[in-house]
């Protein structure tokens, strides 16, 4: 096939979805598909060998610039080429820019008002691209684009290249909750009215499938399902414990959506019982300048229980340091306060045979349900959590059994080839569709 695949950058923040959007695309490339992935607002920083196109569109310098100066909206497309190349967009990565759903609701509505909206500018140098590619031969036979908060693209695209416009869900909800009132009232009716731009939906799991359309009033014929996959190389499950004490794992961004705090809470119950000698709690995840301050918290809970020495960040981790910390670990726990769709870091940890403690909610208990390597506790309940902690720690030999389950339900249920097998299936049917009498 041959497909064309927008992804959304997320400066310099390792972002699940880019991940994602890259381990597909590298998979389908892999296998001989003609696929371009796009960035869109920045380049992608993924921890695997990076697959996508150096074009970027909707550069996050103009797409700033545009909603903020009518003056910027009118300059020619030749001048735009200063802020719009990749060096110019990495520079403003590197800048520790907040970037805070509360802070962006303006742009929110703007990009979802599509060719009516303030970046009606670089639409037209989307298409103008578009139309180059098809005369070219090169017309894909279907655009996906990654998250509806980009729906306002599809009729500006489909017309562009007359082919059918995927969207994928992973997450998006998060984001527009965070949104003051007004814009995310605005926001959740510019995508309910743009739904039939869209040919077919692509969620990342079953839990976010029924979720988004029961929220976005998403007809279900036009829903399907792609679970989640990762690159499984370099993965090795460990055999035994980590050895050198318990270590308590975390891996994710550090945020309160994530649920740091609940886990630190769980950690104290733990030490202050005396319930788990010799541990520590090791953390490791992007922090985003707004959240500096919600992790300086944290430590100071930690500090003040007496228990600073055991508490380490480790900062964002490449590929082969995220390897060793995984292997590191006794279990791992992310236990977020709202319901995630995704969990590729629960994927990476089964992956390396670490047993988890999850809250019972969002997509955690159908990857549990299917790869058999964790513990479901209640949501939000730092008594719950700790005791599903110290379940594993007292009884080796079933954190252990759970590791094993865990590290071959990952490569039976969600390897990348088995993610990129679904798409195509999913992608080939909107492609051709079925031709009723």
């Amino acid at each position: 096939m041959k497909i064309l695949a927008l992804t959304a950058g997320a400066a310099n923040m390792y972002c699940g979805s880019c991940l994602r959007d890259n381990a597909l695309a590298a998979e389908l490339k892999r296998q001989g598909h003609d696929v371009i992935l796009l960035p869109i607002y920045t380049p992608t920083l993924t921890d695997e060998p990076n697959v996508s196109d150096a074009h970027v569109f909707f550069g996050g310098i103009s797409v700033y610039l545009e909603q903020h100066s009518a003056l910027f909206r009118k300059t020619p497309w030749i001048l735009d080429r200063i802020w719009d190349s990749r060096w110019a967009l990495k520079l403003a990565s590197k800048r520790n820019i907040p970037v805070n759903p509360k802070l962006l609701g303006e742009m929110t509505v703007s990009m979802l008002r599509g060719e009516d909206g303030f970046q009606g500018k670089e639409i037209r140098k989307l298409t103008a691209w578009l139309r180059l590619e098809a005369r070219d031969a090169l017309a894909p036979d279907v655009v996906t684009l990654p998250n509806s908060l980009l729906i306002g693209l599809a009729r500006p695209i489909r017309e562009a290249v007359n082919r059918p416009v995927c969207c994928t869900l992973q997450g998006e909800d998060l984001f527009l909750s965070q949104l003051p009132e007004s814009y995310r009232s605005q926001s959740l009716d510019l995508i309910r009215a743009n739904l039939d731009q869209i040919d077919g939906f692509v969620a990342v799991s079953e839990f976010y499938a029924e979720y988004m359309c029961r929220y976005l009033g998403i007809p279900e014929r036009k829903m399907q399902v792609a679970q989640l996959g990762i690159n499984l190389e370099g993965y090795t499950p460990r055999e035994g414990t980590a050895g050198g004490g318990f270590r308590v794992g975390y891996f994710a961004r550090v945020a309160p959506e994530k649920g740091l705090h609940v886990l630190a809470e769980s950690y104290l119950l733990l030490r202050r019982r005396g319930e788990l000698p010799e541990c520590t709690l090791e953390v490791a995840g992007y922090l985003a300048p707004e959240h500096r301050e919600y992790l300086r918290g944290v430590e100071r809970t930690i500090a003040a229980a007496g228990f600073a020495a055991e508490f380490r960040y480790r900062g964002v981790l490449d590929r082969a340091q995220k390897l060793e910390f995984l292997a590191s670990l006794d279990v791992l726990s992310v236990p977020g306060t709202y319901d995630e769709p995704k969990g590729i870091f629960l994927l990476e940890a089964l992956a390396s045979g670490v047993p988890v403690v999850q809250p019972r909610r969002g997509a955690f208990p159908e990857i549990l349900r299917r790869t058999g390597g964790g513990l479901l506790v209640e949501p939000n309940d730092p008594s719950a959590l700790a005791e599903g902690i110290l379940t594993l720690y007292r009884d080796r030999d079933h954190a252990r059994e759970l590791g094993r389950r865990g590290a071959q339900g990952v490569r039976e249920h969600y390897g990348v080839e088995r993610m990129a097998a679904r798409v195509l299936e999913v992608y080939r049917g909107v492609a051709n569709p079925p031709v009723h009498a």
